[in-house]
């Protein structure tokens, strides 16, 4: 069986720390899937690594194609999920770990159970921030948007906060240490569970 770890919540709440923070520890036992992507790199963000970085053309080709689990336009990019890539690793029992959107959360468990010969345990995890001022200024901290993107992210939160309850867990955000620590815990005891 795969155990399939969901991170979600709004931009700036800090998944992407927590994400890298578990493939540290759990590596050898957790694989992330790379979301594929239309939006340009921010500094510091590799290919393959951090994103499959994309045209649209090519992103719509492969929906075209149906490649995607899930996809999503968001503040004028589209993300999405490759079946293949979360395909092949329930394949081979391994346990994966996919930071996404709330929309892609929420569509992703239909379309993997629909493949009735897996057998997955998915569980999903919200990180919330503890009010929108704190997050407002993480977004600013990050200094990888402008103004105007950081005010589309905070009237999208919003709406992410009001559908939180949807998830199996629920992570108020303090810090990157308690965050983490309270991701890892979620993790370790339905790894426990697992087998």
């Amino acid at each position: 069986m795969s155990l399939i770890l969901v991170i979600c919540g709004p931009a700036g709440v800090g998944k992407t720390t927590v994400c890298d923070r578990l493939l540290e520890k759990f590596g050898d036992q957790l694989t992330r899937v790379i979301t594929t992507t239309t939006r340009k790199p921010r500094l510091g963000e590799k290919e393959g690594q951090d994103y499959f970085f994309t045209t649209v053309k090519e992103f719509k080709d492969l929906l075209g194609k149906n490649a995607f689990l899930e996809h999503e336009l968001i503040h004028g990019n589209y993300y999405g999920t490759r079946k293949e890539n979360v395909f092949g690793e329930i394949r081979k029992l391994q346990n994966i770990l996919i930071n996404i959107d709330v929309k892609g959360a929420r569509n992703l468990p239909k379309e993997i159970l629909k493949i009735r010969d897996f057998n997955v345990n998915i569980v999903s995890v919200f990180l919330k921030p503890s009010n929108l001022e704190v997050l407002k200024k993480r977004l600013f901290q990050r200094a990888s948007d402008s103004k105007v993107d950081i005010e589309a992210r905070l009237q999208t939160a919003k709406k992410e906060l009001s559908i939180a309850e949807n998830f199996d867990h629920i992570i108020i955000s303090k810090d990157k240490e308690s965050d983490y620590i309270s991701v890892e815990k979620i993790y370790l005891r339905y790894l426990k569970s697992k087998g």
